[in-house]
């Protein structure tokens, strides 16, 4: 998958990490504080991050918003299946993912 389309470089780190299955460039990326939400319901990054990467994957990119901080498209999950999911990042002041959404997008 392309990932031309992502103009934040965090953004687009991350999503090459996920996409490459590589957990420790995920995990570098994030605070240490660091909040992950999925469909609104807070959820641990550290098991999201050994449950999903190596397993889950953007198959494509439809959409990229929000100053490229939110990224929608369609979504491979070896357990879910395939659908459309966005990815919202939310970066802290000293370039780090403080906060990310994830979740179906409709």
């Amino acid at each position: 998958m392309i990932t031309d389309a992502l103009t934040d470089p965090i953004v687009k780190a991350a999503i090459e990490a996920l996409q490459k299955g590589d957990r420790k460039a995920w995990l570098a990326l994030f605070e240490s504080d660091a909040q992950l939400y999925d469909d609104g319901a807070l959820r641990s990054l550290e098991k999201f991050t050994r449950d999903a990467l190596g397993h889950e994957r953007f198959t494509s990119i439809a959409r990229v918003e929000q100053g490229g901080l939110e990224v929608i498209g369609e979504f491979h999950s070896e357990q879910w299946g395939d659908f459309r999911t966005y990815f919202r990042f939310r970066i802290s002041p000293a370039g780090k993912i403080k906060r990310l959404d994830i979740g179906q997008a409709k």
